[in-house]
């Protein structure tokens, strides 16, 4: 018997344009488009095409399934979603107005989920868009993998697998590719995603009777996100059993959806559609992941665990399978501002250069905290007094943040977290110098193709920051700065890797360098910062505090290193 839905609203009609309301007075870094609420546009706060200098990442679709794709705008994810009436596709005005408004010269990119109305309508504005001169390509996502290979044009559904792809997208965007770079990954990641789901219930439209079609003890196999009937009607089976069939069908040989063979690297999605508790969905992903690992021989990288793709209220989940490799993960692991894309989050098995790089970071900050005294103390005499509690705090944030969420086996990405951390703690001279040394760092490293950082690379690395930091900081050797103890340490670093030194050697030599060097800056005239209007007599009575706390950091780390070297080989 159907029956009236209980729903917390007011009209049915105002639900769409309540939510964006409510969505950009909870996120600040949101906010809806100029004709709001006939235009329903959710667009980046900090992104205008007359000055956005990245590709822009456009998604979205029919409401009803949030937290897509509304909840996935932000920095490194979408520039701006595009929002249509509940299970309707967003009018071509609207899809249109978006792309005016955060397309710069580097164009955009539409990731449209395949179903007719969104092909036909984003598929006229990116069109109508070309002909006023903006760079516009698209990508269609079709990841169902419930039903057979259709005949005709229709094709398979666009799932939550298309969460991926926007995340994929949005963090080729922000490391500044080009529109077709971008595009040529999106549709490739689009090519490796298969997604399934099971429903308990049929979802109930605001405004709408409830609909009985599943009866009591049925559950529906490949049920679509707006309510479309699925594979089949089934009777309610343990998770162990469905997990079991959703395997199969998205994995299956016959149908090739996806190109996933034993022994490939996968990420994992269980995705809630909208009234699933959390530990049904907990349980679901404890089932899956050793099925996947032990009758399916893969290597699961990534899991996520949560409701990313919803279908108002109904009760069920999909999972969504990606095969993997280091360039999507460091994507999937890139950082982003996207309200309800999951926080970055420590590997769950640390590599040998994980665990060298996680005690190196660890020393590096206990050694800093532990000077906080001594640095305020040598400050208050030639600077304000502050320099231990300013690295301090940041010491403090870069090891709190380390133990939650620093992706250790991505020797980049955890230097660019460095960064943000420091951005975030930091105040002063120093947090903007470090920030700055961090990110150029960030920007050496990620040239690299491999995986694994070598100790030249490494050097490299170092060289790019400190050039970044005397570029933008203006000092260089003999300004009496942290300069002073890290030019030392960089010219015998790579003196001793050049002579044959093995690593760990020439870091250490190169450290006893960076303390040296630190401990000349009592002889030294201050030509940078506060401490160049402090005479010379008092100069001579202490060190320079920022060097003094960059050797620290730069010996700690060094000795750590060769500990776990020397560790690893006994």
């Amino acid at each position: 018997m159907a029956f009236q839905g209980k729903k917390l609203i007011n009209n049915p009609d105002d639900v769409v344009t309540e939510f964006i309301e409510g969505l950009v007075e909870t996120y600040p870094g949101l906010q809806y488009l100029d004709g709001f609420p006939e235009v329903k546009v959710v667009i980046r706060a900090d992104a205008s095409g007359a000055t956005y200098d990245k590709v822009a990442i456009i998604s979205g679709g029919g409401s009803g399934h949030e937290p897509a794709h509304a909840g996935f705008v932000g920095e490194g994810m979408l520039t701006a979603s595009i929002c249509g009436d509940v299970f309707a596709s967003p009018s071509v005005d609207s899809i249109l107005a978006g792309i005016r408004a955060v397309t710069g010269p580097m164009g955009c990119l539409l990731i449209v989920m395949n179903y007719t109305g969104d092909r036909l309508n984003f598929g006229l504005a990116a069109e109508q868009a070309r002909s006023e001169g903006y760079k516009i390509e698209t990508v269609i996502v079709g990841d169902d993998c419930a039903l057979p290979p259709l005949l005709g044009i229709a094709g398979r559904r666009g799932l939550a697998g298309t969460i991926f792809v926007n995340k994929i997208a949005g963090a080729a965007a922000a490391a500044g590719l080009s529109l077709a770079d971008v595009a040529a990954e999106a549709k490739r990641a689009s090519q490796m995603v298969g997604t399934m789901g099971v429903a308990l219930s049929v979802c109930t439209l605001p405004g709408q009777v409830t609909s009985d079609r599943l009866g009591p003890g049925k559950m529906e196999l490949g049920l679509g996100i707006h309510g479309e009937p699925g594979a089949a009607v089934a009777d309610l089976q343990p998770v162990d059993v469905v997990v079991s069939h959703v395997l199969k069908q998205i994995l299956s040989s016959e149908t090739n959806y996806v190109p996933i063979t034993r022994g490939n690297r996968v990420v994992l999605m269980i995705n809630g559609l909208g009234a699933t508790p959390v530990m049904e969905l907990m349980i679901a992903a404890g089932k899956t992941v050793p099925k996947l690992q032990l009758e399916f021989g893969l290597a699961v990288e990534r899991v996520y665990t949560g409701s990313f793709m919803t279908s108002l209220d109904m009760a069920g989940f999909s999972i969504s399978i990606m095969k993997a490799d280091q360039t999507l993960l460091q994507r999937l692991d890139a950082p982003t501002k996207a309200p309800h894309w999951p926080s970055l989050s420590r590997p769950l098995q640390l590599s040998e250069q994980g665990r060298i790089l996680e005690a190196a970071i660890e020393a590096a900050v206990n050694a800093v905290m532990g000077m906080r005294d001594s640095l305020n103390d040598w400050d208050s005499k030639v600077g304000d007094g502050d320099c231990g509690s300013t690295m301090y705090s940041g010491a403090t944030a870069i090891l709190d943040d380390m133990k939650k969420y620093y992706p250790l086996n991505d020797a980049a990405e955890t230097v660019n977290e460095i960064g943000s951390s420091v951005r975030r703690a930091m105040g002063g001279t120093s947090g903007v110098l470090y920030n700055i040394f961090s990110k150029a760092a960030y920007a050496r490293l990620k040239a690299n193709s491999d995986s694994t950082v070598t100790a030249k690379q490494w050097a490299e690395a170092f060289e790019a920051a400190i050039d970044a930091v005397s570029k933008y900081g203006g000092a260089s050797a003999g300004y009496r700065t942290l300069l002073d103890a890290l030019i030392p340490a960089l010219s015998v670093l790579k003196e001793r890797l050049t002579a044959g030194d093995d690593s760990s050697t020439a870091f250490v030599l190169s450290s006893e360098a960076a303390l040296a060097g630190a401990e000349s800056t009592k002889d030294m005239q201050a030509q940078a910062g506060r401490s160049s209007y402090v005479s010379a007599s008092i100069l001579a009575t202490v060190p320079d505090p920022g060097a003094m706390a960059a050797a620290a950091w730069y010996r700690a780390a060094a000795l750590a290193v060769k500990a776990k070297y020397e560790k690893a080989s006994s």
